[in-house]
């Protein structure tokens, strides 16, 4: 099915034992030979293993094109009625499969319903339902019960998707992300066993073997990357087509991932936990991707908050209310920050959390605002690996390594504080910058966004857009080191389909490898 492949870049035992350990997780994922086509063997043997290659050969009598139309691209998404027969192509499939996928995130929850179709080598997405509510797992912190409970609405969706007689032969998994790290291992260990119970013990669908877990930082960063191509049509062929970057800001955690491409032929990706290797239709590409825990916007928000309120407070004394510059000028907000009590330990100061009212200075501070983000982004932290992006963290330079004429996607809460603001689907950083600065400076600056529903009502009932907005800005311009000039593209789907990772992370389970059908299925 599939043999590693050597690896051309040494790497230290500590590294190698670690790679191979995470090698021999996502084995287990695309080890099935649906994904693989039997002359290509791919793999990595000192590297990660991300095997999932689709065959596109046309030869075979299950391959259905629509008459008179042409066959539709990898990441397109088929009119139902083109595509009709009577079995799979491998003949051991059904001839439509349902996933059901649950992004537990910090933010919220979300369920995405797959409907594929299996007619041609490819299984082809032919439609998805999609729900998300507010209050992640981690808000049930002392209530595993209620905490899985809390996905009952999410799961009516799924049960209203999929055809009675096959649910039970369709595949669920929850996978929860930065959230519900933070809960530490006991507490987020409890949540997810009272998940996994509730939907063995009161819905029809399988649950996937070791498929109710926190999904590692890597993985999500990797599968959205997938997503975004497979829906552009830029991977699933042979062709040599470039791939797009990935830019996904959550609640608790930001990822990147882009395919290096130097102009220098003679320059590759330096080994270590950044490097990702995969195959996926007859083509080989090694990935960049990193996942920063910790920088995603609730997160971000946060540190930001403290570092706003250390510089007025003296002692563990607070006043009555404290100066923000990522305020509007006549806007306050209330936050929950935390600040030293007064006492230290071993560590240092102890710190409790407080109720704070911050309100915005007596004119616009968006250069203020920045200078609060750069700082929590710790550009001189330690850099053991260079050339470092922020927190000491490896990277590539963007404007070196990546092509400027390949697009970056930028997503999640990327597009939610954007879009709703009116700005298009393409825009650049200093596109990005002057809506901060205009933002930043309250509603006396506002008269351009009346023209867009709802708009104004929605910066004045959230004065922290200024800071959000702030945030995101320095993050792409001084933490990824991007020029001002450089296009980005918001999305929040593509062909009808959320982005994000879950339908990257959805893909290999058509193949039954890690589930089986219940009892109850019709």
């Amino acid at each position: 099915m599939w043999k590693p492949r050597s690896s051309v870049l040494p790497l230290s035992d500590h590294d190698n034992a670690h790679l191979k350990q995470r090698s021999r997780r996502l084995a287990r994922m695309f080890r099935s030979g649906r994904f693989l086509t039997a002359a290509v063997a791919v793999g990595c043997l000192m590297g990660f293993l991300f095997v999932w290659h689709y065959s596109l050969n046309p030869d075979n009598g299950h391959q259905v094109v629509p008459s008179g139309k042409e066959a539709v691209k990898p990441g397109a998404v088929a009119d139902t009625s083109s595509f009709e027969c009577t079995k799979s192509y491998d003949g051991k499939t059904p001839v439509e499969q349902y996933v059901v996928m649950i992004d537990a995130g910090s933010s919220g929850s979300r369920v995405h319903v797959y409907r594929f179709n299996n007619c041609q080598a490819m299984p082809r997405l032919m439609g998805e339902e999609f729900k998300m509510i507010d209050g992640g797992l981690s808000s049930y912190a002392d209530d595993p019960v209620a905490a899985a409970k809390s996905l009952d609405v999410l799961l009516k969706v799924a049960l209203d998707s999929i055809p009675e007689n096959q649910q039970g032969c369709s595949p669920i998994a929850v996978k929860a992300t930065a959230g519900l790290r933070k809960l530490g291992d006991k507490k987020s260990e409890i949540i997810l066993g009272a998940v996994k119970k509730h939907l063995e013990d009161n819905y029809p669908f399988p649950v996937v073997k070791n498929g109710v877990t926190i999904m590692p930082g890597e993985e999500e960063g990797v599968y959205a990357w997938v997503t975004a191509n497979y829906l552009l049509g830029n991977i699933g062929t042979k062709e040599d087509t470039p791939t797009v970057a990935v830019f996904d800001l959550g609640g608790g955690s930001t990822q990147i991932v882009f395919e290096p491409k130097w102009k220098d032929a003679s320059k590759q990706l330096t080994a270590g936990d950044h490097r990702f290797e995969l195959s996926f239709g007859g083509r080989d590409f090694v990935l960049y991707q990193h996942s920063y825990l910790g920088y995603g916007l609730n997160e971000a928000r946060s540190k930001i908050n403290s570092l706003a309120t250390e510089s007025q407070i003296n002692g563990s004394q607070l006043p009555e209310s404290l100066v923000h510059p990522c305020l509007p000028p006549g806007s306050s907000k209330s936050f929950e920050v935390e600040v030293p009590d007064g006492t230290a330990s071993l560590d240092g100061p102890v710190k409790t959390t407080k109720k704070v009212l911050f309100k915005g200075s007596s004119e616009p501070s968006p250069l203020q605002c920045r200078a609060l983000a750069e700082k929590i982004l710790a550009k001189d932290a330690v850099c053991a690996n260079p050339p470092c992006a922020f927190d000491g963290v490896h990277q590539p330079p963007l404007f070196e390594a990546f092509p400027s004429t390949s697009e970056m996607y930028v997503f999640s809460f990327f597009y939610d504080r954007t879009f709703p603001l009116g700005m298009p689907s393409v825009f650049t950083l200093d596109e990005l910058r002057d809506l901060q600065n205009k933002v930043c400076k309250g509603p006396d600056a506002y008269s351009s966004f009346t023209a867009i529903r709802g708009a104004v009502d929605a910066i004045k009932e959230h004065p922290d857009w200024c800071l959000d907005l702030s945030y995101m800005l320095t993050l792409l311009r001084t933490g990824y080191d991007l020029h001002g000039s450089r296009e980005v593209k918001i999305a929040k789907k593509i062909n009808g389909n959320e982005l994000g990772w879950c339908l990257g992370a959805s893909l290999p389970l058509l193949d039954g490898v890690d589930w089986k059908c219940r009892e109850t299925a019709g």
